[in-house]
């Protein structure tokens, strides 16, 4: 049995699959299996992944369903104990695996483990930004305190013991987006992370992944099921709060009052600062300038959150 399962979900990535797949056959530790499942595509994706020959690689192919799905799917053929997932558009460094093997070598107890990231603009490269402080290589972090800037887990750069989805559950496929935030509050429940503060991965900027996809803002998780936790977790609450806001600033951009009133009448403003305050009562056209010159200036490496 290989040490990891590596599941990729794919739909309509030719462009990008065959050097995400070239990351992951190019890593230092050998001990994997790749599980990758066509989600339907349209494109080339089926006929590029295929030109690829080695035996660790385990293929499938089915119905568009969804990512949610679709990694589920994964989960359930995956035969190791612990499990990655990279999405076709993403790439590891070659060390990605071995890191962290090693650190689950230095701490077994532990079962999820993630590493840091960078950030690919159109300008430069920078890398991300956490809400802690470096002690060490290596930090047992809360969840919600961890990723009040950039996500503590990024879906792309962590690793999760085989047991947490038995236990958990797996991902929401009634959430169309942020499938994998909803998943990560319901394992920050439960389990701190192992961070290592090693980049391990890239991430590419996409300067339209604000504005884009606004038609899926009414099937956007609503943090329901975590009503009453909210009440009694504070570091839950804020967290829940940030995600409030930048939906409700998505929502407002996307002239859906709605939502907008749905996501803003939630949040407690008074713990979100003065800044957040500020932009929930501004105008459309002052929020877009906002953006883009909060772009601007991501590109020049001075911050990558827009909105945090």
């Amino acid at each position: 049995m290989a040490f990891f399962s590596i599941i990729i979900p794919l739909y309509n990535k030719e462009n990008f699959i065959e050097n995400t797949m070239q990351s992951v056959l190019n890593q230092s530790f050998e001990d994997f299996e790749v599980i990758v499942i066509n989600d339907g595509s349209t494109d080339k994706s089926e006929e590029k992944l295929l030109q690829l020959k080695d035996s660790r690689i385990r293929y499938y192919s089915k119905e568009n369903e969804g990512v949610s799905v679709t990694r589920n799917f994964g989960i359930e053929k995956a035969q190791s104990n612990y499990i990655a997932f990279l999405d076709a558009d993403d790439f590891w460094y070659p060390d990605f695996l071995e890191v962290i093997h090693e650190v689950i070598k230095v701490f077994p107890d532990q079962k999820v483990f993630s590493g840091a990231i960078e950030i690919e603009t159109s300008k430069k490269t920078i890398p991300a930004q956490y809400s802690i402080h470096k002690t060490g290589n290596y930090e047992l972090v809360n969840y919600f305190k961890a990723s009040l800037k950039e996500t503590i887990i990024w879906t792309s750069c962590a690793v999760f013991h085989k047991s947490i989805f038995e236990e958990i559950g797996n991902f929401d496929p009634k959430i169309k987006s942020g499938q994998d935030t909803d998943l990560w509050i319901r394992i920050g429940l439960v389990y701190p992370v192992l961070f290592s503060w090693k980049i391990l991965a890239r991430y590419v900027y996409d300067e339209n992944s604000l504005s884009k996809n606004s038609n899926l803002l009414n099937a956007k998780m609503d943090f329901s099921k975590f009503t009453e936790l909210e009440k009694t977790n504070s570091d839950l609450k804020y967290f829940l709060d940030l995600n409030r806001f930048s939906l409700a600033i998505k929502c407002k951009l996307a002239s859906n009052k709605t939502r907008f009133d749905y996501y803003y009448k939630e949040i407690d403003l008074k713990k979100i600062g003065f800044k957040k305050r500020f932009l929930l009562t501004r105008s459309r056209t002052l929020l877009r300038f906002l953006i883009l010159f909060k772009l601007k200036l991501a590109n020049l490496g001075l911050g990558s959150s827009v909105f945090k």
